[in-house]
């Protein structure tokens, strides 16, 4: 959808909200949440404060937004990785690689965005990026619970943390190589533990 927003001179510009979500979604992604005021929004947008707020509501509200599009795009696929007829074993494997290659896949905007703003010093912001961070863990607990339902809760536990960690250690600038090393580690450790 393409409306016509005012510009703070000169004729209106077109302001396609969809477009701009996405550009705000690297500016989050690269700076955290915390670091991005709505002054760096609006510039990158090249738009005016007004025009922001009529079509966001607010900062917390263009980040849910962004959220909602990092889920559907940019997100670790976990449904179609776990929701196969291979060993779960495998699967869960897959999402720890998964995790490395994503969260280091852009050297500017690195780590799981949805991860790092559950650290958001906003509350609203903070309880939007909970929210997704909640259902893919309810999501991976689901699924290893079909097949394992007595160490549904370890295993889970264990993924999240370890993609945590990854996100986290991307974030500091460890190599995709070194992330790869303890997916793979953690892949061993899980295969170990559903053998035993």
């Amino acid at each position: 959808m393409t409306t016509n927003m005012p510009a703070s001179r000169g004729r209106p510009r077109q302001f396609d909200p969809d477009e701009a979500v996405a550009k705000a979604q690297r500016l989050f992604h690269e700076k955290g949440y915390d670091a991005v005021s709505v002054a760096d929004v609006t510039k990158a947008l090249g738009i005016n404060p007004p025009s922001f707020y009529a079509a966001f509501g607010s900062k917390a509200g263009l980040y849910a937004r962004i959220l909602d599009r990092y889920a559907a795009l940019g997100a670790i696929p976990l449904k179609k990785i776990l929701e196969t007829d291979r060993p779960l074993v495998e699967s869960l494997a897959e999402v720890l690689m998964e995790a490395a290659r994503y969260y280091a896949a852009d050297p500017a905007a690195t780590g799981c965005m949805v991860l790092e703003g559950t650290r958001s010093n906003d509350p609203q912001a903070r309880d939007a990026a909970c929210g997704f961070h909640v259902a893919a863990q309810d999501f991976i607990r689901n699924k290893i619970a079909e097949r394992y339902p007595r160490e549904a809760d370890q295993l889970a536990d264990f993924i999240c943390t370890t993609m945590a960690g990854l996100s986290a250690s991307a974030r500091h600038g460890q190599s995709l190589d070194r992330l790869l090393a303890t997916a793979r580690l953690a892949g061993m450790a899980l295969a170990q533990t559903l053998r035993g």
